[in-house]
Protein backbone atom coordinates (compact mmCIF):
# COMPACT_ATOMS: atom_id res chain seq x y z
CA UNK A 1 0.00 0.00 0.00
CA UNK A 2 1.72 3.42 -1.00
CA UNK A 3 2.05 6.05 1.36
CA UNK A 4 0.59 8.51 -0.68
CA UNK A 5 -2.69 8.28 -2.43
CA UNK A 6 -4.99 11.00 -4.71
CA UNK A 7 -9.02 10.91 -5.01
CA UNK A 8 -10.41 12.31 -8.19
CA UNK A 9 -14.03 12.86 -8.62
CA UNK A 10 -13.97 13.38 -12.19
CA UNK A 11 -12.08 12.11 -15.33
CA UNK A 12 -11.34 15.20 -16.44
CA UNK A 13 -9.06 15.08 -13.99
CA UNK A 14 -7.33 12.33 -14.85
CA UNK A 15 -4.45 13.51 -16.85
CA UNK A 16 -2.93 15.55 -13.71
CA UNK A 17 -3.24 12.70 -11.69
CA UNK A 18 -2.04 10.22 -13.25
CA UNK A 19 1.09 13.02 -13.61
CA UNK A 20 0.72 13.57 -9.70
CA UNK A 21 0.66 10.08 -9.15
CA UNK A 22 4.04 9.25 -11.07
CA UNK A 23 5.85 12.01 -9.21
CA UNK A 24 4.79 10.83 -5.89
CA UNK A 25 4.70 7.25 -5.87
CA UNK A 26 1.01 7.56 -4.86
CA UNK A 27 -2.37 5.23 -5.04
CA UNK A 28 -4.91 6.54 -7.77
CA UNK A 29 -8.27 5.88 -7.12
CA UNK A 30 -10.56 6.45 -9.98
CA UNK A 31 -14.21 5.72 -7.75
CA UNK A 32 -15.92 7.37 -10.68
CA UNK A 33 -15.52 4.35 -12.67
CA UNK A 34 -17.82 2.67 -10.69
CA UNK A 35 -20.81 4.91 -10.77
CA UNK A 36 -23.19 2.55 -8.46
CA UNK A 37 -21.28 2.50 -5.68
CA UNK A 38 -21.07 5.09 -3.36
CA UNK A 39 -17.74 7.28 -3.49
CA UNK A 40 -17.77 8.52 0.13
CA UNK A 41 -17.93 4.98 1.45
CA UNK A 42 -15.47 4.24 -0.40
CA UNK A 43 -13.08 6.88 0.90
CA UNK A 44 -13.72 6.25 4.49
CA UNK A 45 -12.89 2.90 3.86
CA UNK A 46 -9.14 3.66 2.77
CA UNK A 47 -8.87 6.86 4.41
CA UNK A 48 -6.26 5.84 6.98
CA UNK A 49 -5.01 3.36 5.33
CA UNK A 50 -2.56 6.00 3.65
CA UNK A 51 -0.69 8.73 5.18
CA UNK A 52 -1.03 11.53 2.73
CA UNK A 53 -4.07 12.11 0.31
CA UNK A 54 -3.93 14.70 -2.09
CA UNK A 55 -7.95 15.02 -3.25
CA UNK A 56 -8.28 16.59 -6.43
CA UNK A 57 -11.66 18.62 -5.88
CA UNK A 58 -13.15 21.57 -4.93
CA UNK A 59 -13.12 22.17 -0.74
CA UNK A 60 -16.37 22.43 -0.09
CA UNK A 61 -16.77 18.44 -1.80
CA UNK A 62 -13.37 17.50 0.41
CA UNK A 63 -15.15 18.83 3.33
CA UNK A 64 -17.77 16.66 2.91
CA UNK A 65 -15.71 13.50 2.34
CA UNK A 66 -14.18 14.22 5.42
CA UNK A 67 -17.30 14.71 7.46
CA UNK A 68 -16.84 12.36 10.64
CA UNK A 69 -13.58 11.32 9.69
CA UNK A 70 -10.65 13.45 11.17
CA UNK A 71 -9.89 11.88 15.15
CA UNK A 72 -6.61 13.20 15.79
CA UNK A 73 -3.60 15.89 14.48
CA UNK A 74 -0.89 13.46 15.73
CA UNK A 75 -2.53 10.71 13.63
CA UNK A 76 -4.60 12.04 10.91
CA UNK A 77 -3.25 11.57 7.01
CA UNK A 78 -1.97 14.32 5.84
CA UNK A 79 -4.70 16.30 3.45
CA UNK A 80 -4.16 18.95 0.83
CA UNK A 81 -6.54 19.78 -1.29
CA UNK A 82 -5.90 20.50 -5.39
CA UNK A 83 -8.38 22.38 -7.99
CA UNK A 84 -8.40 20.43 -11.24
CA UNK A 85 -6.93 23.94 -12.91
CA UNK A 86 -4.05 23.11 -10.48
CA UNK A 87 -4.35 26.63 -9.38
CA UNK A 88 -3.90 26.33 -5.02
CA UNK A 89 -2.40 23.47 -2.96
CA UNK A 90 -4.70 24.05 0.22
CA UNK A 91 -3.33 21.82 3.26
CA UNK A 92 -7.23 20.76 5.14
CA UNK A 93 -6.03 18.53 7.57
CA UNK A 94 -2.38 17.40 9.58
CA UNK A 95 -0.52 20.66 7.95
CA UNK A 96 1.97 21.03 10.80
CA UNK A 97 2.10 17.74 12.02
CA UNK A 98 1.17 15.05 9.56
CA UNK A 99 3.19 17.16 6.93
CA UNK A 100 0.54 18.56 4.67
CA UNK A 101 1.87 21.54 4.58
CA UNK A 102 5.05 19.97 2.96
CA UNK A 103 3.13 18.00 0.87
CA UNK A 104 1.09 21.25 -0.35
CA UNK A 105 4.63 22.90 -1.12
CA UNK A 106 5.63 19.41 -2.72
CA UNK A 107 2.56 19.46 -4.93
CA UNK A 108 2.74 23.05 -5.97
CA UNK A 109 6.16 22.81 -7.25
CA UNK A 110 4.99 19.87 -9.56
CA UNK A 111 2.15 21.61 -10.61
CA UNK A 112 2.51 25.11 -10.65
CA UNK A 113 -0.29 25.88 -8.09
CA UNK A 114 0.05 28.30 -4.66
CA UNK A 115 0.71 26.68 -2.14
CA UNK A 116 -2.35 28.40 0.36
CA UNK A 117 -0.58 27.76 3.69
CA UNK A 118 -3.10 28.57 7.07
CA UNK A 119 -1.21 27.26 10.02
CA UNK A 120 -0.53 29.43 12.75
CA UNK A 121 3.24 28.22 13.32
CA UNK A 122 3.79 29.37 9.49
CA UNK A 123 1.80 32.11 9.44
CA UNK A 124 3.44 34.13 12.28
CA UNK A 125 7.14 33.63 10.94
CA UNK A 126 7.24 36.99 8.83
CA UNK A 127 10.00 36.62 6.41
CA UNK A 128 10.28 35.52 3.35
CA UNK A 129 13.58 34.41 1.54
CA UNK A 130 14.30 35.34 -2.24
CA UNK A 131 16.88 33.30 -3.58
CA UNK A 132 18.79 33.04 -7.12
CA UNK A 133 22.28 31.22 -7.76
CA UNK A 134 24.69 30.38 -10.46
CA UNK A 135 24.17 26.39 -11.14
CA UNK A 136 26.17 24.29 -8.67
CA UNK A 137 26.25 26.22 -5.72
CA UNK A 138 26.54 24.39 -2.44
CA UNK A 139 24.43 24.40 0.23
CA UNK A 140 27.03 26.09 2.25
CA UNK A 141 27.89 28.58 0.16
CA UNK A 142 23.44 29.73 0.00
CA UNK A 143 23.55 29.13 3.45
CA UNK A 144 26.55 31.78 3.97
CA UNK A 145 24.83 34.19 1.43
CA UNK A 146 22.07 33.91 3.81
CA UNK A 147 23.13 34.53 7.21
CA UNK A 148 24.62 37.36 5.56
CA UNK A 149 21.15 39.07 4.09
CA UNK A 150 19.47 38.40 7.89
CA UNK A 151 22.33 40.12 9.25
CA UNK A 152 21.24 38.41 12.65
CA UNK A 153 18.12 37.39 12.38
CA UNK A 154 17.07 34.50 13.03
CA UNK A 155 16.51 31.44 10.19
CA UNK A 156 13.41 30.50 12.26
CA UNK A 157 11.79 33.76 11.35
CA UNK A 158 11.96 32.61 7.90
CA UNK A 159 8.58 31.25 6.61
CA UNK A 160 9.37 30.14 3.19
CA UNK A 161 12.38 30.59 0.57
CA UNK A 162 11.29 31.43 -3.36
CA UNK A 163 12.94 31.09 -6.19
CA UNK A 164 12.42 30.79 -10.19
CA UNK A 165 11.03 27.90 -11.85
CA UNK A 166 14.74 26.95 -13.47
CA UNK A 167 15.99 25.99 -10.20
CA UNK A 168 13.64 24.01 -8.67
CA UNK A 169 16.12 21.33 -9.30
CA UNK A 170 18.69 23.02 -7.92
CA UNK A 171 20.70 20.51 -5.36
CA UNK A 172 22.42 22.78 -3.30
CA UNK A 173 19.27 24.92 -2.90
CA UNK A 174 17.38 22.30 -2.12
CA UNK A 175 19.50 20.24 0.37
CA UNK A 176 19.89 24.07 2.14
CA UNK A 177 16.19 24.01 2.60
CA UNK A 178 15.85 20.76 3.78
CA UNK A 179 18.62 21.51 6.16
CA UNK A 180 16.33 23.83 8.12
CA UNK A 181 13.22 22.39 7.41
CA UNK A 182 12.17 25.39 4.88
CA UNK A 183 9.58 24.50 2.36
CA UNK A 184 10.26 25.95 -1.30
CA UNK A 185 8.21 28.35 -3.15
CA UNK A 186 8.85 27.74 -6.76
CA UNK A 187 7.53 31.12 -8.98
CA UNK A 188 6.73 30.29 -12.58
CA UNK A 189 9.24 33.05 -15.35
CA UNK A 190 6.23 34.09 -16.27
CA UNK A 191 5.28 35.63 -13.37
CA UNK A 192 8.72 37.00 -12.33
CA UNK A 193 8.89 38.57 -15.95
CA UNK A 194 5.13 40.01 -15.05
CA UNK A 195 6.24 41.21 -11.65
CA UNK A 196 7.82 44.50 -13.18
CA UNK A 197 10.11 45.17 -10.70
CA UNK A 198 13.40 44.89 -9.18
CA UNK A 199 15.99 46.84 -7.73
CA UNK A 200 19.29 46.35 -9.81
CA UNK A 201 18.16 44.61 -12.99
CA UNK A 202 20.81 42.06 -13.73
CA UNK A 203 22.51 42.09 -17.10
CA UNK A 204 23.71 38.59 -16.62
CA UNK A 205 20.00 37.40 -15.16
CA UNK A 206 18.79 39.36 -18.23
CA UNK A 207 20.75 37.65 -20.81
CA UNK A 208 20.83 33.49 -18.97
CA UNK A 209 17.16 33.41 -17.60
CA UNK A 210 15.64 36.24 -19.51
CA UNK A 211 14.13 38.26 -16.22
CA UNK A 212 15.35 41.16 -14.57
CA UNK A 213 15.82 39.64 -11.52
CA UNK A 214 15.36 36.45 -9.30
CA UNK A 215 15.07 37.14 -5.52
CA UNK A 216 13.48 40.39 -5.13
CA UNK A 217 10.48 39.36 -7.36
CA UNK A 218 10.25 36.17 -5.71
CA UNK A 219 10.38 36.83 -2.36
CA UNK A 220 7.68 40.15 -2.98
CA UNK A 221 5.11 37.54 -5.18
CA UNK A 222 5.59 35.19 -2.62
CA UNK A 223 5.01 37.74 0.54
CA UNK A 224 2.53 40.35 -1.94
CA UNK A 225 1.88 42.64 1.41
CA UNK A 226 5.41 42.40 2.78
CA UNK A 227 7.93 45.22 2.08
CA UNK A 228 11.76 44.36 0.81
CA UNK A 229 13.62 44.64 4.32
CA UNK A 230 16.72 43.56 2.57
CA UNK A 231 17.73 44.71 -1.37
CA UNK A 232 19.45 42.03 -3.48
CA UNK A 233 22.56 40.91 -2.11
CA UNK A 234 25.02 39.32 -4.21
CA UNK A 235 27.53 36.92 -2.21
CA UNK A 236 29.58 34.52 -4.88
CA UNK A 237 27.29 33.35 -7.13
CA UNK A 238 23.79 33.73 -4.44
CA UNK A 239 21.66 36.39 -4.47
CA UNK A 240 19.46 36.53 -1.86
CA UNK A 241 16.58 39.45 -0.90
CA UNK A 242 14.51 39.78 2.17
CA UNK A 243 10.88 40.42 2.57
CA UNK A 244 8.87 41.17 5.95
CA UNK A 245 5.59 40.65 6.09
CA UNK A 246 3.51 44.03 6.47
CA UNK A 247 -0.27 44.56 7.62
CA UNK A 248 -0.17 48.45 8.11
CA UNK A 249 -2.14 49.07 5.09
CA UNK A 250 -4.18 46.29 5.04
CA UNK A 251 -7.70 47.51 3.94
CA UNK A 252 -6.26 50.82 3.20
CA UNK A 253 -8.39 52.75 0.45
CA UNK A 254 -11.73 50.92 1.16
Amino acid sequence: MSHTAIWTVRESALPLARQLARALDATLYQPWQQPDDNARQQFAAVFHQHRQWVLLMASGIAVRYLDGLPQSKLTDPAVVVLDEAARFAIPLLSGHEGGANALAYHVARLTGATPAITTATEALKPLTLGIGCRRGKSAEAIEQAVLQALAGRSLSDVREVATIDLKADESGLLEFCARHALPLRVIARSDVAARGWTGQPSTWVQQNVGVDGVCEPCALIASPRGRLLVPKMAREGVTVAVVEDGFDDFGAGE
